[in-house]
């Protein structure tokens, strides 16, 4: 989105030079208006190598997301077969008492 508008703006800025470039203004002199678009190129180009650097460094945190995300639903996995298997081995908690009474059943 950041480089179409980008290219809108250079676009314009383009047609805007044009535009001087022929009918040139009243209200400043030519070099006037050759050193602001001048300028206005320069910003055009510094935010451009900007919104570059920008992309190549979303694309690079976008990719470390996703292993994020791959190794999280793998140790949650690991997690919940782990609690599953410590909650299958836990032995049975029986009282004296209990024990007790079924020995004497099984007398």
């Amino acid at each position: 989105e950041l480089e179409n508008q980008l290219a809108t703006k250079s676009r314009t800025l383009d047609e805007l030079k044009q535009s001087l470039a022929l009918n040139g203004s009243a209200e400043q002199t030519p070099e006037a208006l050759s050193v602001s678009i001048a300028e206005l190129c320069e910003m055009v180009d510094s935010i451009a190598s900007q919104v570059a650097q920008l992309k190549t460094s979303m694309q690079s945190i976008l990719e470390q997301w996703r292993v994020y995300d791959k190794v999280y639903a793998e140790v949650s996995l690991m997690t919940t077969r782990y609690l599953y298997c410590i909650d299958q081995c836990k032995p049975s908690l029986v009282s004296l008492e209990a024990l007790k009474n079924q020995v004497k059943t099984l007398q």
